[in-house]
């Protein structure tokens, strides 16, 4: 090769190692454009949602069947479901369910925020008596050995604001004090299928009771 060549060939290779080099060591100008998408916004500084906010007691519903929505769906001929509640879920947040949430001989909404309703898609009975289907807002007063469960017609109403002038009917069940584990943290209610029907389980603390339910 002739020496022109390779001293050609030699600066190409210097040029291009020296403009490497500076393409790494230049500092980014801080006039480049910023991307704000990607910038991290303190919690503290977050938008508030405008539409509504989050409920510390969040709304839930259950069915029997249970999640019969998806069983609807698998099947399209399924048949309409027996009952449906549906309820707010407060939480214990370190506190003794008696008497620091609950008051013994008081009114309870079984729930939070709204009424809490439960609604009957077919004539049913409990404790031989008769339940028309329909809509119905539920509450409780409890007691130590026994709690009044109370169906109410006083639809779209506030869970804390009760009118005994609407009461349907009222049933006496006997709340338990074990359900098998550990302290509900949340409170709870769903539908257990029995041999005749199924029982709403009403489960919070350390407390259990059940409302039979006969169809």
């Amino acid at each position: 090769m002739k020496p022109t060549g390779l001293l050609l060939i030699l600066s190409v290779l210097l040029l291009t190692l020296f403009s490497c080099g500076e393409e790494k060591t230049q500092p980014v100008s801080d006039k480049q454009p910023v991307n704000d998408s990607i910038l991290s916004v303190p919690p503290s500084k977050k938008p508030v949602n405008p539409y509504a906010g989050i409920d510390v007691s969040p709304m839930d519903m259950s069915y029997f069947p249970a999640e019969y929505p998806k069983l609807k769906m698998a099947n399209h001929n399924a048949p309409p479901p027996v009952a449906r509640v549906i309820y707010s879920r407060p939480h214990l947040a370190g506190r003794h369910l008696f008497d620091q949430v609950l008051k013994y001989g008081e009114p309870w909404r079984l729930g939070a925020n709204e009424a809490t309703e439960i609604q009957f898609y077919r004539d049913v009975t409990i404790q031989k008596k008769k339940v028309r289907s329909g809509r119905y807002i539920l509450y409780c007063i409890p007691q130590p050995d026994k709690w009044m469960i109370i169906l109410n017609s006083n639809l779209d109403s506030w869970g804390l604001e009760q009118d005994p002038a609407k009461d349907i009917q009222r049933f006496e069940i006997a709340p338990g004090h074990d359900h098998g584990g550990p302290s509900l943290e949340d409170f709870t209610m769903v539908f257990e299928k029995t041999d005749i029907g199924a029982d709403l389980v009403i489960a919070w603390g350390d407390i259990l009771a059940r409302l039979p339910i006969n169809f």
